[in-house]
């Protein structure tokens, strides 16, 4: 027994509707997969270390060696963000496991209210599965007032992991690089328009 024309027609129909839903569904699913993409690397980059990201952690290490490794801090802004960012001290000596706090200084140079997020890195990069900060500035987002400058804390220890890893174990020196970044200004509030007077006469 042969279809209706009437019949393919249907049949024709709801075979490209389910090919038109299959393929929403899979460009949908790429487009999550894409915007989840940054943050799984960077949750990744955390967690590992990959890319000398240095750790974040609450709890000091209690563990102390005779060993020492140098740290040295670098600072950098951006293009579009007025600050004058620097280390307080250049390098430091200090023993691995041992809990060191150093600070970094920023100055608004503008006559505007400014602010901006530091992004962080270490080197060697395989080093920064053992650098863990216990504070810094760069956890959150910092405004300063025109002229305006602060100090900026980090509170940091090497793990003594370091010297087990077969990668990291003849580091003696590690760079701590932060770059600040500006924010985009608040756009202003539109004044409210003034009521429109009526002229016109009873």
């Amino acid at each position: 027994m042969t279809a209706e024309p009437g019949q393919n027609e249907t049949v024709k129909n709801r075979a490209n509707r389910r090919i038109v839903i299959a393929c929403s569904a899979f460009v949908a699913s790429m487009v999550g997969v894409s915007f989840a993409a940054v943050p799984l690397y960077q949750l990744f980059c955390q967690v590992t270390g990959y890319g000398g990201t240095t750790q974040r952690t609450e709890q000091l290490s209690d563990t102390i060696l005779d060993r020492t490794v140098k740290v040295r801090f670098d600072a950098n802004t951006a293009s579009g963000l007025p600050w004058d960012f620097k280390p307080v001290e250049r390098e430091v000596e200090v023993r691995i496991g041992e809990t060191i706090l150093v600070n970094y200084t920023a100055e608004n140079t503008s006559d505007r209210v400014t602010s901006g997020q530091a992004t962080f890195n270490v080197t060697p990069m395989a080093a920064g599965a053992y650098f863990n900060k216990v504070q810094c500035f760069c956890f959150t987002e910092t405004a300063l007032e025109p002229g305006e400058s602060m100090e900026m804390p980090v509170l940091f220890f090497v793990d003594p992991a370091i010297v087990e890893a077969v990668e990291t174990k003849n580091i003696d020196t590690i760079t701590l690089s932060y770059t600040f970044f500006p924010h985009e200004s608040e756009k202003p509030v539109a004044a409210a328009a003034e009521p429109v007077q009526d002229n016109n006469t009873l």
